[in-house]
């Protein structure tokens, strides 16, 4: 964990952009995780169902996250803070944009799937009130299995 000094006043989220996304391009692997790369981040960007927005710390991006939309249920599809700045309040920020974004639209539910080993982020996703509905095992290409989880109307933090 990094010993940073800022405030989450000091981060800025919005919509995210093909323009972003090349900032981010040789940064994705190294910096982020490696689980998504660059085309499939494009591909999202480029899709009418998709809705991705940045955190960005004095113009740098810090972190991403991004939502498929399909009728009135939304997928959270990552919630993806800089390593560096991991632990600061920035993916609980995303969180509550992706909320905010989710009541502009009237969904009524949000679905995701997660590491099981993904402590933090299991942690996360409880703090905001999602329930664990299920299990996929060995979802993820390490073997690791995926927790479900849901959750429904109303999305205030």
């Amino acid at each position: 964990m990094c010993n940073l000094n800022f405030s989450n006043s000091d981060i800025s989220i919005s919509d995210m952009n093909l323009e972003d996304l090349e900032i981010l391009k040789d940064d994705l692997i190294t910096s982020f995780d490696d689980f998504w790369n660059y085309d499939i981040l494009k591909s999202e960007l480029l899709s009418g169902n998709s809705k991705y927005i940045i955190a960005k710390l004095n113009d740098n991006i810090v972190g991403f996250a991004g939502l498929k939309l399909i009728l009135d249920e939304a997928e959270i599809m990552n919630i993806v803070v800089k390593k560096s700045f991991r632990y600061h309040g920035i993916g609980s920020l995303l969180m509550q944009k992706l909320f905010s974004i989710c009541n502009d639209l009237n969904i009524s539910v949000i679905n995701l799937e997660v590491n099981e080993c993904n402590v933090y982020a299991i942690n996360l996703y409880k703090k905001f009130g999602f329930k664990v509905v299920g299990f996929r095992k060995n979802y993820y290409n390490n073997g690791n299995g995926a927790i479900l989880m849901k959750r429904g109307r109303s999305f205030n933090p």
